[in-house]
């Protein structure tokens, strides 16, 4: 036994070996037979060899150290990808930064094909601002932060205002909404005649 005796209640019938799960360790060792009464198995001085488990004598508690640290190291979304144009055809590859996170954050320059909106002189500019919940408050607070940050808006000076809302994605985030209705209601048309269909399939 455990003390060096014989055991009391019989003798030792068999070794078998068994695999068990410890610490959340799963292991395997031999063990020997034999009745020892309302004990399921005693772990003895070869576990304790093979094993070596921490042992906390004042609590007399048992811990399994990990046996190889493991180390993980994060990579860039660019550096896990070895071919991030792989599956893209080689003719788009040279439009590959317009499509990066990099190109997204940020307003693209103002060029002379910049569009101006014209306005006629009758009907209200304004409407009033729609109520918001603390919720949405806070979400339109972070949205302003993030596009002021990137460049995409600015601190606005005009006289025109718009209400905001926001609508609710499947995912359940909130999709920002701007309520033009006033403003395109004031806005000139654009009353440039289109080609006829006859005429342009005509020209095919």
């Amino acid at each position: 036994m455990l003390d060096g005796s014989n055991p009391k209640q019989g003798k030792i019938w068999k070794k078998a070996t068994l695999s068990f799960s410890f610490d959340g360790r799963t292991m395997t060792h031999d063990f020997l037979i034999s009745p020892i009464g309302s004990h399921s198995a005693i772990l003895g001085i070869k576990w304790l060899e093979k094993e070596s488990p921490e042992i906390d004598w004042s609590t007399r508690q048992l811990s399994l150290p990990i046996a190889t640290p493991e180390i993980v190291t994060i990579a860039q979304e660019e550096e896990a990808d070895d071919s991030p144009l792989a599956g893209i055809p080689e003719q788009y590859h040279v439009y590959a930064k317009v499509f990066g996170e990099e190109e997204f954050n940020k307003l693209p320059p103002h060029h002379h094909y910049d569009i101006s909106i014209e306005l006629t002189e009758e009907g209200p500019l304004n409407s009033p601002l729609y109520s918001m919940t603390d919720a949405e408050s806070i979400t339109l607070k972070e949205w302003l932060d993030a596009e002021l940050k990137a460049g995409k808006i600015r601190p606005s000076k005009s006289s025109i205002s718009s209400p905001v809302m926001f609508v609710p994605k499947k995912d359940g985030s909130r999709r920002l909404v701007v309520d033009y209705r006033h403003l395109n209601n004031r806005t000139k048309k654009n009353v440039y005649p289109l080609p006829r269909l006859d005429d342009l399939m005509s020209k095919l």
